[in-house]
């Protein structure tokens, strides 16, 4: 098996020796790499092509990185917008140590494109995805489609960290999307049933439908939700989705073991 190469060391150090001793085809102290992968191992470490739509967000994410590393066995979130922009994360979720790494308009297949910079290197405990509207609305893919890029996401996550849990949140009900309701629900119905099927000891996944509770009591999308742009939720939005998925969340950590961050490390010891 191939062993799992992390850009980040635990001690937030960049591996650029162990980098530069693969390139040379070289194996230095701990690093105990094969050469040949060598050029994985640096490509993730080089900055995203300006070429690429989401090079700006992902560099920034890397830059970030080196500065200040994330904590280890955190909760990440990543995804497209909805991620992105959930500017209070960290405060919505005091008790635990949360990563966000949303980039806007991407679709599920860009958080498996560049999982090796923004997720496989923190070692997450969970990995929350949001992701797949814009797959329907502009990816001009079909719901089997999204299903089978959120197995290629589940198949490379679990290949580089295996006790990872992966949480995947239900595409949202928009005003601005309405249109495409149907093939967001028969999405969210063929993903959930994946999961359901799928998860085990082994394959740790898990759904979380939040798409009725920011529907309307006639099952309409609720503008009063939403921002001007009838797509993304505002902060009223963001009170309704954190009242369905914060309970889950903080459940599942406690479950595998997520560090609280409102309890003194003395006391959660006991």
């Amino acid at each position: 098996m191939r062993p799992h190469i992390r850009v980040w060391n635990q001690s937030g150090v960049f591996v650029l020796a162990c980098v530069a001793a693969l390139v040379s085809g070289l194996t230095l102290g701990a690093c105990h790499v094969r050469p040949a992968l060598a050029q994985q191992v640096a490509a993730v470490g080089d900055p995203v092509p300006a070429s690429d739509p989401s090079s700006r967000e992902i560099n920034a994410f890397q830059a970030a990185d080196q500065k200040q590393p994330p904590p280890p066995g955190a909760v990440l979130f990543m995804g497209s917008s909805s991620i992105r922009l959930w500017a209070t994360l960290a405060q919505d979720f005091p008790e635990i140590p949360v990563i966000n790494r949303g980039f806007g308009g991407s679709l599920i297949q860009d958080s498996t494109k560049f999982a090796d910079r923004i997720a496989i290197p923190y070692n997450p405990k969970i990995i929350v995805l949001y992701a797949g509207t814009n797959d329907l609305a502009y990816g001009n893919k079909k719901p089997l489609q999204v299903l089978s890029d959120f197995e290629a996401f589940v198949a490379r996550i679990h290949a580089g960290l295996p006790q990872t849990r992966i949480v995947y949140i239900s595409i949202n009900p928009s005003v601005a999307r309405w249109n495409e309701e149907a093939d967001v629900l028969e999405t969210n119905h063929l993903i959930e049933e994946y999961i359901l099927s799928t998860n085990s000891k082994t394959e740790r996944l898990n759904y979380i439908n939040s798409h009725e509770d920011l529907l309307s009591p006639e099952g309409l999308p609720q503008p009063s939700l939403l921002r001007p742009d009838g797509l993304h939720l505002n902060s009223d939005g963001y009170k309704v989705w954190i009242s369905n998925i914060k309970p889950r969340i903080l459940a599942l950590a406690a479950d595998d073991g997520v560090e609280r961050l409102d309890q003194p490390k003395a006391a959660a010891a006991q």
